[in-house]
């Protein structure tokens, strides 16, 4: 193997040249993930861009929710030399100002936009991830957060937005480690899993940003908590143990809003009330689990693309919905103060606090 323009930086974190992962997992990934919303949960923007070096693919995707309609673009093609080139097919990523600005750009005639992001607090490091399966860990992963504003254009089903950072807001992250990436491994040994319950709620506040992650067992046992509140000046304060309280729409596990309970290093109560509008489901267009066109990592072929729309009010779509995870445009109070940002949720399975008894 011969040394990669990275070899010339001092970024190396094994005897490895930059070329090759730490690890030989297939499911090694590095990826970003960004939303757009102008604050009314009509128009909600979702994107993201992802390399996984030990399958050799590089890919992309833009999802758009106007109205009831999802208008979803994908790039993939063969990942070639890694580099600081965050690109493929008509999508690219420039860092302009890391961990403060960010370029977006999707080309394509049905759905397009050239987007600037605007961090509005300082980026923060969340608790590891990791999620271990019958055999072997199936996530393990570390992550960076953010809330903040955007700048630019977009296009969409043949209308033009004006994107501008005193209405368009949203969240951002950065993950990279193992997770589930290309096409199934061999089945091996069954899962035994009984439920599967997610919570991530980062959110935008004119003095700080919250960033909330829990995720728990089928009988409530968390095995992620992470409740931190961020300040301009870099300050992050832990809030404690979070209390979640979710209002289900009857009959569905849809969240409607949810009332958090943090508390401060003091010992303080700190209330954040939440209120859903429009949704995403990642796995119909984004290429999360479960997505039944395209799954990230997955070999399609040279310089691939692919366009599509969804009816959410189908009954093919409403049907996919309740089976993977949901990233709803979200306003909040909290202590008084109007914040924005994300409730990303989901609940399948088995979960005893909530009263949910099997799948």
């Amino acid at each position: 193997m011969k040394p990669i323009a990275l070899d010339e930086y001092p970024i190396h974190q094994a005897p490895l040249t930059m070329a090759r992962p730490v690890t030989s997992d297939r499911h090694f990934y590095d990826r970003c993930y960004l939303n757009a919303h102008d604050r009314t949960g009509d128009v909600f923007v979702v994107t993201g861009m992802g390399t996984y070096p030990n399958l050799g693919v590089r890919d992309a995707y833009a999802t758009v929710r106007v109205g009831e309609t999802l208008h979803s673009i994908r790039f993939s093609d063969a990942l070639g030399e890694r580099s600081l080139d965050q690109a493929v097919g008509g999508y690219r990523v420039e860092v302009v100002d890391p961990l403060n600005t960010i370029r977006v750009i999707c080309e394509h005639d049905e759905l397009g936009f050239d987007l600037t992001w605007n961090g509005s607090f300082p980026a923060v490091l969340e608790q590891p991830h990791l999620m271990l399966g019958p055999a072997r860990p199936t996530l393990d992963a570390e992550r960076f957060a953010q809330v903040g504003s955007w700048s630019g254009a977009l296009h969409v089903a043949g209308k033009d937005y004006d994107v501008t950072p005193d209405t368009w807001l949203g969240t951002r992250d950065r993950s990279w480690g193992i997770r589930p990436s290309g096409d199934p491994d061999p089945a091996g040994i069954p899962s035994t899993s009984q439920g599967f319950w997610w919570l991530y709620v980062p959110l935008r506040f004119d003095d700080f940003a919250l960033i909330v992650i829990v995720q728990e067992q089928p009988d409530g046992y968390r095995t992620l908590n992470d409740a931190c509140r961020v300040f301009a000046d870099g300050r992050v304060e832990q809030l404690g143990w979070p209390r979640v309280e979710i209002d289900y729409a009857t009959g569905t596990r849809h969240p409607l809003g949810a009332k958090l309970h943090l508390t401060t290093p003091a010992g303080e109560a700190l209330v954040v009330e939440v209120e859903t509008r429009g949704f995403v489901p990642l796995h119909v267009g984004c290429g999360y689990g479960g997505d039944p066109e395209w799954s990230h990592g997955q070999w399609k072929g040279a310089d691939w693309s692919l366009h599509s729309t969804y009816d959410l009010t189908s009954d093919a779509v409403k049907g996919l919905v309740p089976w993977g995870v949901s990233d709803h445009v979200a306003r909040a109070t909290c202590n008084g103060a109007e914040g924005w940002g994300m409730f990303e949720h989901a609940s399948m399975g088995r979960h005893d606090p909530s009263g949910f008894a099997g799948w």
